[in-house]
C-alpha cells in the first residue's frame, strides 16, 4: 500500500517515466529485502538500512539514480532516521574533485596533481568513515604546497551549486528592510516558523529533526542559521548536524560530532582520528556567506571563528559587511 501511495506521490512532483519507474522498481526490492527478515520500514533499525547498502555496493548496484530514489522513499514514509543516512552518502560525495578543479584555476595543474596525486573516491554508499582520510590527505598536502590564504581561497566556495537564484526572496526582503538589523531580526522570526512548521508535521528540515527543545534551542539565539550583526561583521552560527542528540549530549567529544555537518570529516572528531585542519571548515564557510554575497550583490569576507574540527562545540562564522552597506 505504501508502495502505491509513493508512485502518486512521485507522479504528481512531475518526475519523468523512466525515473518513476526505477524509482518503484528500487522501492520494490528494497521492501522485498525488509520482508525477508520480516521487517517494515518503520520496525526495521538503521543497521538493517546499512546492511542492505551495503549489499548494493558489493552487488554493483549502488547506483545514485537507486540511492536517492530510496532516499525519496523514506522521506515520504517519515522514515526520517533512513532519510538522514541516505543524504548523507551522497550529499557531499563531489566535494573533494571539486576542490582539486578549483586548486587547478587558483594555483595550477602541477599544484593538483601534487595534492591529489594516489586519490581515489570510496564507492558510492561507502559509510561516512570511508572519507576522512582522503580529507585529510588533500588538505595536508595542499597545506604543505600552499601559502595559507590560497588553500583557504581555494576551500571557501560553493561546493554544493546552490543557485543564487535560491536567495532571489532573501534579497527582496532585504531590499524592503530599514536596515540590516531589521532584516536579521526578520528573517530569523520567519525562520523559527518554518521550524515549527516543520515540527508540527513531523518532517525534517533538510537533515535535522525539530523538536520542542530544538525549536526552543534556535529561538533563543539568532545567530542560529540567521545571524547577528556587531560592527561591521555578521555572526553567524552553525545549527547542529544532529540538533536533538546535539541537546541531549553531555560528553564533549560527542557533542562536537553531534555538530558538525560535514560528511567529509565529522566520523573522524567521534573516532578522535584522524586530525584534520581546522583550515578545511573554510568549506563551510564558503556556504555560509552565499546568502549574504546573494543579498549584498558582492562578494563577502568569511572567517572561521570556531569549529567542532577544532574542538569546539559549535561551528561560528564572522561575515564581513561590504562598504557602504
Amino acid at each position: 500500500m505504501l508502495v502505491d501511495e509513493f508512485r502518486k506521490h512521485i507522479e504528481g512532483r512531475g518526475l519523468n517515466s523512466e525515473v518513476i519507474a526505477l524509482s518503484i522498481s528500487a522501492v520494490k526490492e528494497f521492501e522485498e529485502y525488509l520482508g525477508k527478515r520480516k521487517a517494515t520500514i518503520h520496525s526495521a533499525s538503521l543497521d538493517t538500512l546499512k546492511e542492505y547498502v551495503s549489499s548494493l555496493v558489493v552487488a554493483g548496484n549502488n547506483s545514485l539514480e537507486r540511492l536517492v530514489a530510496l532516499a525519496r522513499y523514506c522521506n515520504f514514509a517519515r522514515k526520517n532516521d533512513y532519510y538522514v543516512y541516505l543524504v548523507s552518502l551522497f550529499g557531499a560525495r563531489n566535494v573533494l574533485p571539486d576542490i582539486g578543479e578549483r586548486l587547478e584555476e587558483i594555483a595550477g595543474g602541477e599544484a593538483r596533481k601534487k595534492v591529489f596525486e594516489g586519490f581515489e573516491l570510496p564507492p558510492l554508499g561507502s559509510p561516512q568513515d570511508a572519507y576522512p582520510r582522503l580529507t585529510k590527505m588533500v588538505t595536508d598536502r595542499m597545506e604543505s604546497e600552499l601559502p595559507v590564504e590560497t588553500c583557504r581561497r581555494v576551500l571557501t566556495w560553493n561546493y554544493h551549486n546552490v543557485p543564487v537564484e535560491s536567495f532571489r526572496e532573501n534579497k527582496e526582503r532585504f531590499e524592503k528592510a530599514n536596515n540590516i538589523d531589521d532584516y536579521l531580526h526578520d528573517e530569523h522570526e520567519r525562520f523559527v516558523k518554518e521550524l515549527e512548521q516543520h515540527m508540527k508535521e513531523g518532517r525534517i528540515w533538510f537533515e535535522q529533526e525539530i523538536t520542542p527543545e530544538v525549536l526552543l534551542f534556535v529561538k533563543s539565539n539568532q545567530e542560529i542559521c540567521t545571524g547577528v550583526r556587531r560592527g561591521d561583521r555578521i555572526y553567524v552560527t552553525k545549527m547542529p548536524y544532529a540538533p536533538k542528540q546535539y541537546l541531549e549530549e553531555n560528553d564533549p567529544r560527542m557533542k562536537r560530532y553531534y555538530a558538525c555537518h560535514c560528511q567529509l570529516a565529522r566520523t573522524a572528531i567521534r573516532d578522535d582520528e584522524p586530525k584534520i585542519s581546522r583550515d578545511f571548515c573554510y568549506c563551510s564557510a564558503g556556504f555560509e556567506k552565499l546568502r549574504f554575497e546573494a543579498i549584498f550583490g558582492e562578494p563577502v569576507e568569511v572567517e572561521v571563528l570556531e569549529t567542532a574540527l577544532d574542538g569546539d562545540v559549535r561551528c561560528r562564522f564572522a561575515n564581513k559587511i561590504p562598504e557602504g552597506r
